[in-house]
């Protein structure tokens, strides 16, 4: 009897025993301050690198993430990049509903394998495999798991403890092993403040943990996610890139390497083609004007295909199989540009750095292999002329808001340098507005505008003028949405691209513009150029805050008023002055019931704190409340 029992107690705890181990993840363990602003928690993100040679390294993940709704799906993150030198040796996931319960079982076969490039065989070698699963109800968890392996140790995975905002973290541990011939390197970013614990530092481990970090919210203005939470960047002195191995510990020794091991070689072109580019230019002797025509040719003749990111390899495809095939990625682009120039004796350099239109520096501090797009220098004197290769459509030297102002790496042949892009600074980032509208007894509205643009405002702008029409006029209806009933006549655009200047011409009319009551009439002076982007409040504020780009518009509006009518309120002149920025108007009484409205507005770029958020905001209202000051008229 004693047995029997026995043995049933021991049934009931391995039956209990299996329940736990398949009801491992129930939503219900989590602590409540982990799903307060979180649309995903991850429970666990275990990283373990292993750097077993020059040649080799392997990385292995398991996340357990916890999805609660809709906009946490893109925080599951299981997707793997592979080609001939990185190899995905093994990925499966788990799906689990809120109590903990195994859902669903999901093997290699069942991921979706791709290529990089859809419809083109030049990368027919970069993939990627991910998980695409679509989930039947919140919350569930995910249990992903992978193993990568890669020749290629030039790049160490950086660590970000807080992957995003709206995303807390139960647990997350990082794990590296390496050789200590190899001269392994870290360096760590906006730790402060946050419990990461460092439980080894040794010449060939290094291991983090970190617990209940809460989600962030994504504050407007913002600065960078990378630049304000943690990460830790790791490299290796003694690498390898490319089927090359590299050494180098400095950024000159870097780009040495660089033009040496990995584009050497690459910029071949057959003698038809260098003939080809020497009739081009002709007797032309200034280098710059033959940049300019080389590069219109390149305009021309090629197109970009682009290719995800880390996907692509960082060798250039030979230049001369873009010239045979006329089209290639960022980097492929850059090369054979290069080519072309070399062959008429123009020098030029490849120059990695991140192309975004939020602004990312190369860590000029840590050397390393870093960047995700590839751009051409030519040296003008003691500056640069920067080019963007893949683009069809920029004006010569242009850089517009993808290139700007920030710390790249040039390649020359007796080694790498960090230099800064061109800055545009916030007087040259113009939108100059001249025009003028009429009102009619009945309030309609009919009128002509011509605003040229500058800085980066063209290329906001330049967008605009290849757009198809249909596009063309959704885009004006937004952009004046202050004037209801609006129908776009006429637009016309004039794009220098020699002095990097895009002009709108637009004739616009409305009617009841003007609200007519009784014997009065009311409307927004300032028809054209409103200020409508809001700054919402944010109760204590955590971070700071950044305004990017600067900007000056500059507005002059002839305004003709109903005969019918005189005027009963004008608004008063107004001028405001911050750190921010400043803001005038000015309404000046013409003859003929005339009337001539000047508006002027100037944005400076800059870093600041969360305790001057409100004070911007504040300066911002008052630029809209005053853009949208109204005129009352009454009739005679």
């Amino acid at each position: 009897m004693k047995i029997k029992t026995l043995l049933t107690f021991f049934c009931v705890l391995a039956f209990f025993s299996v329940q736990a181990q398949k009801n491992e993840y129930p939503t219900s363990l989590i602590a409540d301050s982990l799903k307060e602003n979180a649309n995903a928690i991850v429970r666990l993100n275990q990283i373990d690198i292993t750097v077993s040679s020059q040649r080799n390294m392997t990385v292995k993940t398991k996340r357990v993430i916890t999805v609660l709704n809709e906009k946490g799906l893109s925080s599951v993150d299981a997707i793997e990049n592979y080609n001939k030198k990185t190899s995905v040796r093994d990925i499966e996931a788990s799906v689990f509903d809120s109590s903990g319960k195994e859902i669903k079982k999901i093997k290699r076969k069942d991921f979706k394998d791709q290529s990089a490039v859809g419809g083109s065989t030049l990368f027919s070698d970069s993939r990627y495999i991910y998980l695409d699963y679509t989930p039947t109800q919140y919350p569930f968890t995910v249990v992903y798991e992978s193993e990568i392996e890669t020749s290629t140790t030039a790049f160490i995975p950086q660590w970000y403890p807080l992957g995003n905002f709206f995303v807390s973290v139960e647990k997350s541990i990082l794990n590296v092993n390496y050789p200590n011939n190899l001269g392994f390197k870290k360096m760590e970013f906006n730790f402060s403040g946050f419990s990461i614990q460092k439980t080894i530092d040794t010449d060939t481990q290094l291991s983090y943990t970190v617990t209940n970090i809460l989600a962030q919210k994504q504050e407007d203005y913002s600065p960078a996610f990378g630049s304000i939470f943690p990460k830790l960047m790791m490299g290796l002195e003694v690498f390898h890139l490319e089927d090359v191995d590299g050494a180098a510990k400095t950024w000159k020794e870097f780009g040495k390497w660089y033009s040496d091991a990995i584009l050497d070689g690459t910029t071949e072109l057959s003698d038809d083609t260098k003939t080809k580019m020497r009739t081009l230019v002709g007797d032309e002797k200034d280098p710059i004007k033959k940049a300019k025509l080389i590069y219109n040719y390149v305009q021309q003749k090629s197109r970009y295909v682009s290719i995800q990111v880390g996907i692509g390899g960082w060798k250039p495809m030979l230049a001369n199989d873009v010239d045979r095939l006329g089209y290639g990625d960022c980097k492929a682009l850059t090369n054979y540009t290069k080519a072309l120039l070399d062959a008429v004796d123009v020098p030029s350099y490849n120059t990695v750095l991140y192309g975004d239109s939020h602004k990312k520096d190369i860590e000029s501090d840590f050397v390393s292999m870093q960047g995700n797009h590839m751009i051409l220098a030519i040296p003008d004197g003691d500056k640069y002329i920067w080019l963007e290769c893949t683009s069809q459509d920029d004006p010569f030297g242009y850089q517009g808001t993808f290139t700007d102002d920030r710390n790249v790496l040039i390649m020359k042949p007796d080694g790498g340098k960090i230099v800064r892009t061109k800055v545009y600074e916030d007087e040259n980032n113009a939108q100059i507005s001249t025009g003028s509208y009429a009102l009619s007894k009945n309030g309609d509205f009919s009128g002509h505008i011509t605003i040229v643009s500058e800085g980066s405002q063209y290329n906001q702008k330049a967008a605009v003028e290849i757009l198809q029409p249909t596009e063309k006029e959704a885009y004006y209806k937004h952009y004046w949405g202050n004037i209801n009933n609006l129908k776009i006549n006429n637009t016309a655009f004039s794009n220098d691209k020699e002095n990097i200047k895009l002009t709108e011409n637009a004739e616009i009319s409305a009617v009841n513009y003007g609200s007519v009551s009784s014997d009065k009439m009311m409307f927004a002076v300032n028809a054209y150029n409103q200020y409508t982007e809001s700054v919402k409040r944010i109760r204590n504020r955590k971070n700071p805050f950044e305004i990017q780009r600067g900007f000056s518009d500059k507005d002059e509006i002839a305004i003709a008023l109903p005969q019918e009518f005189s005027i009963e309120f004008l608004p008063a002149n107004f001028e405001l002055k911050s750190k921010f920025g400043e803001y005038k108007t000015e309404f000046i009484k013409k003859e003929n019931n005339k009337l001539v409205y000047k508006r002027s507005l100037f944005i400076k770029k800059g870093m600041y704190s969360n305790t001057e958020y409100d004070e911007y905001r504040h300066f911002i209202e008052q630029v809209s409340r005053n853009d949208n000051a109204k005129i009352i008229l009454t009739k005679i």
